[in-house]
C-alpha cells in the first residue's frame, strides 16, 4: 500500500519532518498518527464510503485525507477548487463519490449536490478523537485514486489507479531520479494535478520531506528553493522562475513533466544555472511513467522524450500492427506495471499488457523515444499529416515567443489548416523563416494569431480552448 512505509519511518526517524508549509510543519511521528486516525474515522462511519472527494486547498489536511483514505482501503477523488459548481457536480457524478470533505470557504460550490458533504473543520475534531493505531488493508490491487484527465482536447475523463501502479512508480523515482529520505522535495503546484500529487505522496513513501506551497508564487519562492534538494515542476513554472532568476546557486534536482519542455528552455536554464540537474520525463494519466531524460541524456539528445524506465517496454507500430523500424513514425504502445486500472464507465486496462493513448512517435537506434504528437490532435492538411507539437517545438525556440500553440481549423480547400497562436511579440516573417529552415513546407502554419494561451491545471496547452479562441479571432477579423 502507498502508506505502508509511514509506521517504519515514524519508528526509525520520528522527528524527521514529513511536511512543511509556509505556516506549519509536522514530523513523521505526527504524520503516521494523523493518517491512522483518519483511516480509523472513515472506517467508523455507518456506511463506510468507497469514494471520497476532497475539495481543499493545498495543505497538510489535503494530504492527510488523501493518505488516510488510501490507508482505509478507500479511493480518494481530488477536486479542483477552481472548478465551477456545474463542473464539480459532474465530476462527483462521474466518480460515483459517496462523501465530499470540503473547506468551508468552498462549500458554496456544492450547493444542490446530492452527495453528502462534511466540512473539514467539523470532521477534524472527530478524526483527532480516534485511536492512533490501526492496521492498513494489505491489497496492492485496490484502487486508491480517481483522477481526471486534463481535458486539453475535450471533456475530462475519470480514471482510477491501484496501489500497485504507484508502488512501481515509487521504485522508479528512487532508482532513476535518485530521490532518498535525505531529500527535501518542493512541490509548488496544485495537488489536483497528478504530477504534483505524485511528487508529494512518493516523497512521503520514501521518507523525505515535502515542502508544500499553498499555490505557485514564483516571486516568493527564492527562499523555499534554497531549502530544497528537489523541485517538481512543469515547463511554464520553470520559465517563470528563470525569468525572475529565482533559482539558488546551490545544487538542485529539477524534475519536470506534464508538457513538452523545449530544448531551448532547458539549454537556457542549464547555461544560467549549470549546477542544476535537469530530469524530464514523458508519461500520461493512463500510462504513468514511460520514458525519461537524465541530465546527461539531455545534453546528447535534447529533443528526445527519453529512454524507457527500467520496468517499461515500448513498441512503435504501423496501422496494421507491424512493428516500425528505428526512425519510423508510428503509434506508441507501452507495456508497464504502472498503467492505470481504467476509465470509470469506459475502457479498462486489458490482460495483454500493451496499451496506447494514441501518441505518435519513433525510437532511434539507441532506444530513445521521440514524440511527434497525438493521433487525434493530428492535422490532415491537403492529405498530409501535420503534428502540432512538432511545429510548436520550432516556434518555441524563436526569439520573442513566450509560448506557441498550433491547432487545426477546418478549411474548404485544404480540409484543415494549421493555425499558430503566439504568446509574444515575434515577427511573423521571422517565424515563417525559422519554420522554412526546419520544417517541410506543408507544415508551416497558414494563419498566425497573437494572444495569451490558456493552459490546464497541469501546465499543458488547453487545446480545445485555444481552438475556440482562434476560431473567434478569425471570425472577428472577417
Amino acid at each position: 500500500m502507498i502508506t505502508s512505509s509511514y509506521s517504519d519511518t515514524a519508528g526509525q526517524a520520528p522527528e524527521q519532518i514529513a511536511i512543511q508549509t509556509e505556516t506549519e510543519q509536522i514530523n513523521y511521528q505526527t504524520w503516521n498518527r494523523l493518517v491512522n486516525q483518519t483511516a480509523n474515522w472513515l472506517g467508523s462511519l455507518i456506511d463506510k464510503p468507497e469514494n471520497i472527494a476532497i475539495l481543499l486547498p493545498n495543505g497538510i489536511p489535503f494530504l492527510q485525507l488523501f493518505a488516510g483514505a488510501a490507508h482505509a482501503g478507500c479511493t480518494a477523488v481530488p477536486l479542483d477548487p477552481r472548478s465551477a459548481a456545474a463542473e464539480l457536480a459532474d465530476q462527483l457524478n462521474i466518480s460515483k463519490t459517496d462523501l465530499v470533505i470540503c473547506d468551508r470557504r468552498l462549500s458554496g460550490r456544492l450547493d444542490g449536490v446530492k452527495t453528502p458533504v462534511i466540512l473539514w473543520d467539523e470532521c477534524r475534531p472527530l478524526i483527532e478523537a480516534e485511536k492512533t493505531e490501526g492496521a492498513f488493508i494489505e491489497n496492492a490491487g485496490l484502487p486508491f485514486y480517481t483522477g481526471f484527465t486534463s481535458g486539453s482536447t475535450g471533456k475530462p475523463k475519470a480514471f482510477t489507479r491501484s496501489h500497485r501502479s504507484w508502488l512501481e512508480s515509487f521504485s522508479c523515482t528512487k532508482r532513476e531520479f535518485g530521490i532518498s529520505p535525505d531529500d527535501k522535495v518542493l512541490v509548488p503546484g496544485t495537488l489536483r494535478s497528478s504530477h504534483f500529487l505524485y511528487g508529494a505522496v512518493s516523497t512521503l513513501f520514501i521518507g523525505g520531506t515535502v515542502i508544500l506551497q499553498k499555490k505557485f508564487n514564483p516571486a516568493g519562492m527564492k527562499d523555499r528553493l534554497r531549502q530544497a534538494d528537489v523541485l517538481y515542476t512543469v515547463p511554464t513554472m520553470t520559465d517563470a522562475l528563470l525569468s525572475l532568476e529565482a533559482f539558488p546557486d546551490t545544487p538542485l534536482k529539477v524534475i519536470s513533466s506534464g508538457a513538452d519542455w523545449p530544448a531551448s528552455s532547458k539549454q537556457a536554464l542549464s547555461e544560467r544555472y549549470p549546477h542544476l540537474r535537469l530530469y524530464d520525463f514523458y508519461g500520461t494519466s493512463e500510462l504513468s511513467f514511460v520514458a525519461f531524460l537524465s541530465p546527461e541524456d539531455s545534453a546528447r539528445k535534447p529533443d528526445a522524450a527519453g529512454r524507457p524506465f527500467e520496468n517499461v517496454t515500448i513498441e512503435i507500430r504501423r496501422p496494421g500492427g507491424e512493428r516500425c523500424m528505428p526512425g519510423e513514425t508510428g503509434k506508441i504502445f507501452v507495456n508497464s506495471p504502472m498503467k492505470f486500472s481504467g476509465y470509470i464507465n469506459g475502457a479498462k486496462s486489458d490482460d495483454s499488457g500493451w496499451m496506447t493513448v494514441d501518441d505518435m512517435g519513433y525510437i532511434d537506434r539507441e532506444g530513445y523515444l521521440y514524440i511527434e504528437g497525438r493521433e487525434n490532435g493530428m492535422i490532415v492538411s491537403g492529405g498530409l499529416n501535420v503534428f502540432p507539437e512538432e511545429i510548436e517545438r520550432v516556434l518555441n525556440r524563436c526569439p520573442g515567443v513566450r509560448k506557441a500553440a498550433v491547432i487545426g481549423i477546418p478549411d474548404d480547400y485544404w480540409g484543415s489548416i494549421a493555425v499558430a497562436v503566439i504568446d509574444g511579440h515575434a515577427n511573423v516573417k521571422e517565424l515563417k523563416k525559422q519554420c522554412r529552415e526546419q520544417l517541410a513546407a506543408y507544415k508551416i502554419p497558414k494563419k498566425w494569431l497573437f494572444s495569451e494561451i490558456p493552459e490546464t491545471a497541469g501546465g499543458k496547452i488547453a487545446r480545445a480552448a485555444v481552438q475556440k479562441q482562434a476560431k473567434d479571432m478569425m471570425e472577428w477579423k472577417l
